[in-house]
């Protein structure tokens, strides 16, 4: 890595580091590619999270099956760490080993990617035993924690407590975890699918560290309202990435059923696109903003679109868009 390529990484990942101390929490989008990388970069986010689950989509298979590889995975990570100029954190699922060794060697190719986070998670893959026992996966974040401090920058270690999303549905058991992964030096705590905003508040209040929470499902908080539970980073995971795919199965779905194409009016324009993802230089070139202020103008929301953010809100089923 050249002496610059060096600075970058190091400045980019002390801004990611500062992003958890502001005074409101952050929103971390999951691209998939280094094109949506690339957008979202222009939509004025201030950092990225890859996602292995929509990672997994654009290769044809599913996720939570081990079925995607490290060296595919980094490779992922890498394209998107160069697609732009913000700082980008990945899913490293559990580690990528059987030993803490191989854990630690996850994070040290992690940040050789030009990755200045990553997460570790706490399952195993296996569907009779989803989840690690905890002295076992807090050894694993001690081995990643232990990685990332040899290295010449503030890499960001993300430790994840696996119980709700893997339908083990134990708050008390969640909260043990994270204590135990903050004790063995993570520093950002996750506990995805938390079912409501009491379950939010007491992982916040339990632990020392930040905590990130998954959005993007059936929790109906807003940001601000997380930021008053406790929160201090937001990541949608691969919500993004399914509701592209949604995008595209509904517009299969009407030419199929119905012969029409008016799926297209939601489209951006051939231009729109061209001009977004056009000739920009490499990200060490590109122009310094403040992080989360806006590249591009923000688009209003239609009347109907307004309506949908009001339902998400209120927990009611969204209005079905008018055909155009």
């Amino acid at each position: 890595m050249s002496r610059r390529s060096a600075d970058d990484q190091y400045r980019k990942a002390t801004e990611f580091r500062a992003l958890h101390t502001g005074p409101q929490p952050f929103v971390v989008p999951n691209p998939w590619d280094a094109g949506t990388a690339r957008l979202l970069t222009g939509m004025g986010f201030a950092a990225l999270a890859t996602t292995g689950a929509g990672f997994a989509y654009t290769l044809g298979r599913p996720d939570g099956a081990n079925r995607v590889g490290r060296d595919e995975v980094l490779a992922n990570a890498r394209s998107i760490a160069a697609a732009t100029p913000l700082p980008v954190t990945a899913d490293l699922e559990s580690g990528f080993g059987r030993t803490p060794g191989e854990v630690a060697e996850t994070i040290r190719l992690a940040a050789a990617a030009g990755l200045v986070g990553g997460s570790v998670e706490d399952s195993t893959g296996r569907a009779d035993d989803p989840v690690r026992p905890v002295g076992e996966a807090a050894e694993r974040v001690a081995a990643a924690v232990s990685a990332a401090r040899e290295l010449d920058f503030p890499f960001t270690v993300t430790a994840r407590a696996e119980n709700f999303f893997q339908g083990r549905p134990d708050l008390d058991d969640t909260i043990r975890r994270l204590r135990a992964y903050e004790e063995a030096g993570a520093d950002v705590l996750y506990a995805p699918a938390l079912p409501d905003a009491d379950a939010v508040r007491a992982v916040c209040s339990a632990v020392g560290k930040p905590v990130n929470v998954l959005m993007g499902g059936a929790l109906r908080l807003s940001v601000t309202e997380l930021g008053e539970l406790g929160v201090r980073r937001i990541s949608v995971g691969s919500s993004m990435a399914r509701a592209a795919l949604g995008a595209l199965v509904r517009a299969a779905g009407e030419i199929r059923e119905h012969g029409t194409f008016t799926f297209g009016a939601d489209a951006l324009s051939y231009p729109e696109l061209n001009a977004l993802l056009g000739p920009a230089g490499e990200p060490e070139q590109q122009p310094r903003r403040v992080p989360g202020q806006p590249l591009l103008p923000a688009r209003p929301l239609s009347p109907e679109e307004a309506e949908n953010v009001r339902r998400h809100r209120d927990g009611e089923r969204a209005v079905p868009r008018r055909s155009r």
